[in-house]
């Protein structure tokens, strides 16, 4: 988490106004409740239509003397001139990087870092024990009714295999305590060297029971951030590779033509559910085509949307979901959960979570 001055604490916040722009209708027991806490701050909330990342233009009226904002999409800026501390309602904020507001240092930025690892760490097993006991092919026999044990399909289980998590943030280790579950050693990789227990230990939010708070659960640890670095990371004889660091210019297509030669040493399987544009797409699907990749599950891609008729569609041993695997119905209360410790935070009560790093954006 990064240090920002803009985050000592005030006196009040009675001359504050916070605007939600979320896709649910609002919470009128939590706006209560915080109005309540945080005596003369006002909430506003606007209903977006779709959950997804669509910029949406509200009229001008809506801003008028907001000076916090959550949103999903950022808005001009010109509309926030007051705006001073803004909550990421994802856990990527690779779309806020060129926002004039995420430019001044004087802004507060953070994240919903946090918020997804239950459901997206579940996708990733999931995908992972689909993809390794043939629950597709299987499926596809159902629809022809017929009950045929397909034998010449080799049967994988867990115990053993080697998961890389090329980022281990919240989600990351999500991702190895279940992993760890079900037997599987966990390799952990991070921008920054993370040599001591108290520089391992998660300061994020967290959602109770879950993840690796302290760190203990890699039985090694890798990092760097440079392309050889992580080219080392890969060729550890990882089973399965899961991305799960945030989208910057330097992460951008960290998994080439290249990377793919070093993962067909082991014939990795890639599990990917950061951003698409970590992976080049023309290499994976080279990749698949010639098998040297056991095979990929990816509920991002680049391009994002997939065209339809896609050749990624139709690949080999290939499974692909629609950005959805961060969905939860419990999604927005945990980052309605974020925020009210933020605004404590800005009290001084305590210190605000997920406030980004500028220098590596996330």
């Amino acid at each position: 988490m990064g240090s920002n001055a803009a985050s000592d604490p005030v006196g009040d916040l009675s001359n504050d106004i916070l605007l939600l722009h979320l896709p649910l209708p609002p919470d009128e027991k939590w706006i209560a409740r915080v109005e309540t806490k945080f005596p003369g701050l006002k909430v506003r909330w606007v209903t977006r239509p779709k959950p997804d990342f669509t910029p949406i233009v509200l009229p001008e009226e809506v801003f008028e003397g907001v000076t916090m904002i959550c949103s999903l999409t950022p808005h001009p800026a010109e509309m926030m001139p007051k705006v001073r501390y803004v909550q990421v309602a994802s856990s990527g904020a690779d779309l806020w990087l060129n926002h004039p507001l995420y430019q001044n240092p004087n802004v507060i930025f953070c994240t919903a870092n946090g918020t997804t690892p239950p459901q997206i760490a579940e996708w990733v097993i999931g995908t992972w024990l689909m993809m390794g006991h043939h629950f597709l092919e299987y499926s596809a026999q159902q629809q022809e009714a017929k009950f045929n044990r397909l034998l010449h399909l080799n049967v994988e289980d867990s115990p053993g295999k080697r998961m890389g998590i090329l980022g281990y943030g919240a989600i990351g280790r999500q991702c190895a305590k279940l992993a760890q579950a079900l037997g599987m050693e966990v390799y952990a990789y991070t921008r920054s060297e993370r040599s001591t227990p108290k520089s391992r230990r998660d300061d994020s939010y967290v959602v109770p029971g879950t993840g690796d708070p302290e760190g203990l659960i890699p039985t090694k640890w890798f990092h760097g951030a440079t392309s050889e670095a992580v080219d080392t990371f890969l060729a550890q004889d990882l089973d399965i590779l899961v991305l799960s660091l945030p989208l910057t210019e330097s992460s951008r297509r960290i998994i080439g033509p290249e990377q793919f030669e070093i993962l067909a040493r082991n014939k990795t399987f890639v599990s990917n559910i950061a951003r698409g544009a970590h992976i080049d797409t023309d290499a994976l699907l080279d990749a698949l085509v010639t098998g040297k990749i056991r095979g990929a599950a990816l509920d991002v891609t680049d391009p994002e949307p997939l065209p339809d008729g896609h050749p990624l569609f139709t690949a080999p041993n290939i499974f692909i979901s629609p950005h959805v695997a961060w969905q939860t119905p419990h999604y927005f209360q945990r980052v309605q959960a974020i925020i009210e410790r933020n605004l404590e935070g800005l009290l001084g009560n305590g210190k605000m979570i997920n406030v980004m790093n500028r220098e590596h954006h996330y």
